[in-house]
């Protein structure tokens, strides 16, 4: 003891039957739940060509609005193909239903009576499921076998702000901040395991911690690939869009003759 400052030592067996157990299992977990949402997945279903071709028609329609300000295309045939996309989405020619009868307003499907939206939320759940009761049991396995053990020393210095942090399910004020607990040291290994997942199971891995946030009734209400949406009030804002980007169009090819020579200090012809 050197004034108020206590020195611990821990025992090599807390390092080997709590500490790389601890770790072990966690990864262990991770990797396994990543193999088991991919056998949840089903394979995606087949699209009819008419919702293909409404989704590529809003898809065009934005590419072209995208590159307005420096546009491949001349003013002229940008005008022409801006003015037939507005003028077939005003007359519902990309719509999978067709154009729409009289005035009456059409309404996306109701996602609790979609086969198809159902489908999706319902793997959305299986998926966030497969994520959620892994977590809880190792929470509750920790809490108790290992509750109140000290695991490791950090070895770098920090705050008393990472005090409550760090030593989660010990309450002792005196003990230096850089001690973890068993508890605190399952957080740790579920937001730090990130980067192994990566590098193990590569980017688009289904062992990322962060998707654990989520609820799976957040899941369920978070819109899916296959839920329905209102194309036709989607084309109807999209030619106000269309129209306000006819004015912000600039040809790249534009003059482009006088600046090459500009360019190569030749002189420039005059008419």
């Amino acid at each position: 003891m050197s004034g108020d400052t206590v020195s611990l030592y821990l025992d090599s067996q807390i390092r080997d039957w709590v500490l790389f157990p601890i770790t072990l299992v966690m990864i262990l977990v991770g990797v396994l739940r990543h193999y088991i949402v991919l056998l949840l997945q089903s394979a995606p279903k087949k699209q009819p060509k008419e919702v293909i071709r409404e989704q590529r028609a809003l898809v065009r329609s934005q590419i072209l609005r995208a590159t307005a300000s420096s546009s491949p295309i001349p003013p002229t045939y940008y005008k022409s193909i801006s003015q037939y996309l507005s003028q077939a989405f005003a007359d519902g020619t990309y719509l999978k239903d067709g154009p729409p009868q009289g005035d009456a307003p059409t309404t996306p499907p109701n996602p609790l009576t979609d086969p198809a939206a159902m489908d999706g939320m319902m793997a959305g759940m299986k998926t966030q499921m497969v994520m959620m009761v892994p977590q809880m049991v190792i929470m509750g396995w920790i809490n108790f076998f290992f509750q109140g053990f000290v695991l490791i020393k950090l070895p770098f210095p920090l705050t008393l702000g990472f005090k409550s942090m760090l030593q989660r399910g010990i309450e002792t004020p005196d003990m230096d901040v850089r001690w973890v607990s068993s508890l605190s040291w399952y957080f740790l290994n579920f937001f730090g395991l990130n980067g192994l997942y990566r590098l193990i199971l590569g980017n688009e891995n289904a062992a990322d911690s962060s998707r654990d946030m989520s609820t799976p009734f957040a899941a369920a209400a978070a819109p899916q690939p296959g839920q329905a949406q209102d194309y036709n009030k989607l084309f109807k804002a999209e030619r106000d869009n269309l129209e306000f980007s006819e004015g912000l169009h600039s040809w790249v090819a534009k003059d482009a003759d006088t600046r090459i020579l500009q360019k190569y200090g030749r002189p420039i012809p005059t008419s």
